[in-house]
C-alpha cells in the first residue's frame, strides 16, 4: 500500500510540472505576439486581423491558467479544450498574416513553431487525462 500512494505522489508531481511548463510555455507565447501586434499595429498592419491573433493568442494561456480552478475533471478537460482550439486558430492567423504581407518570415516560423508546441503539449495531457 505504501508503494502504491508513493507511486500516485509521483504521478501527481510529474503531471503538475508538465502542467507548469506549458502555462510558462503559453504565457510566453502570448507575450511574444503582445510585442509582435504591437509592433504591426504601429506600423499600420491590418489592425482587424493583428487583433485576431492578440486575441485567440493570449486566451491559450488564460484558458490554462483558468483550468488550474477547474472545478472538476470535465471542466479541466474543457478548459484545455477550448486552448486547444485557440492554438489552432492563431496558427490559422498567423499563416494568414504572413501570407498577407503583414509579417516577416522569420516571425511566422518562430511563432507557428511555437504554437504548433504549445498544441501538441496540450493534446498529449488531453490524452493522458482522458485515458484515467
Amino acid at each position: 500500500m505504501k508503494d502504491c500512494h508513493f507511486l500516485c505522489i509521483i504521478v501527481l508531481e510529474v503531471i503538475t510540472l508538465a502542467d507548469s511548463v506549458l502555462r510558462d510555455k503559453a504565457k510566453e507565447f502570448a507575450k511574444t505576439v503582445v510585442f509582435l501586434c504591437r509592433d504591426m499595429k504601429s506600423n499600420h498592419k491590418e489592425s482587424v486581423l493583428v487583433n485576431q491573433l492578440l486575441r485567440s493568442a493570449t486566451s491559450i494561456g488564460a484558458n490554462l491558467h483558468e483550468a488550474q480552478y477547474a472545478q472538476g475533471t470535465k471542466d479541466f478537460i474543457s478548459k484545455l479544450e477550448i486552448a486547444q482550439k485557440e492554438c489552432y486558430e492563431t496558427e490559422y492567423w498567423l499563416e494568414l498574416l504572413f501570407e498577407t504581407t503583414c509579417m516577416n518570415e522569420e516571425d511566422y516560423k518562430t511563432l507557428q513553431n511555437d504554437c504548433g508546441a504549445i498544441r501538441r503539449m496540450l493534446i498529449s495531457s488531453l490524452k493522458t487525462i482522458k485515458s484515467k
